[in-house]
């Protein structure tokens, strides 16, 4: 004869069994909200001629680097010194963190000079090769040559670095005057910095 907490267990277990299932479900399903970029190798094709980088090199590290750009306002590029002219936010430097795409930090990009360190030390700044637009409120994308690195690390061997993906930086929106001469600001930004190697 069964037991008369049979049907008991028999629920009991099926409650357990249906649990187990809706986690699984539930964990794939949150495995499909991770970032696209996560999971797919970076793919230039969609930038602009001159901010891809030639052939001969592969993608070494992909970061998102995202902090603060400092602005002065300044006279114009051109104008007299002290003169009661003109005046223009001038783009100072950048701090910022960098992180994997996992979201783990992994560097800093700060300047003057525009300098990109990785946290086993190795750095290195770079030359400005090009630049596009990129959108109305965002900074241009950009394309730098890489100096040699010091140290040695993740940013050995590094020969480009291309800024995409970009939101925010752009010089602020506050009027910069004569009587505001000298004046700083800064503006959240964020955007990704392909790291690329002679293949």
């Amino acid at each position: 004869m069964a037991h008369p907490r049979t049907p008991v267990r028999r629920a009991t277990r099926l409650r357990a069994l249906l649990g187990t299932v809706s986690a699984a479900a539930l964990l794939a399903a949150c495995g499909g909200m991770a970032p696209r970029m996560a999971t797919m190798p970076f793919a230039q094709a969609s930038l602009p001629a001159n901010i891809q980088v030639p052939a001969g090199n592969r993608v070494a590290w992909e970061t998102v680097g995202a902090g603060d750009i400092t602005y002065e306002c300044r006279d114009k590029a051109g104008a007299a010194p002290g003169a009661m002219g003109p005046t223009e936010w001038v783009f100072v430097g950048p701090e910022a963190v960098l992180r994997d795409r996992s979201g783990q930090q992994v560097g800093r990009y700060y300047g003057p000079p525009a300098t990109w360190e990785a946290n086993d030390g190795s750095k290195l700044t770079a030359t400005q090769l090009a630049v596009a637009p990129s959108g109305p409120s965002s900074l241009p994308y950009q394309l730098v040559k890489a100096n040699p690195a010091t140290g040695t690390g993740a940013l050995t061997g590094v020969t480009y670095i291309q800024r995409v993906a970009l939101t925010g930086g752009v010089a602020p929106t506050t009027p910069c005057t004569a009587q505001t001469k000298g004046q700083r600001q800064t503006v959240k930004y964020q955007a990704d910095y392909i790291f690329w190697k002679a293949s």
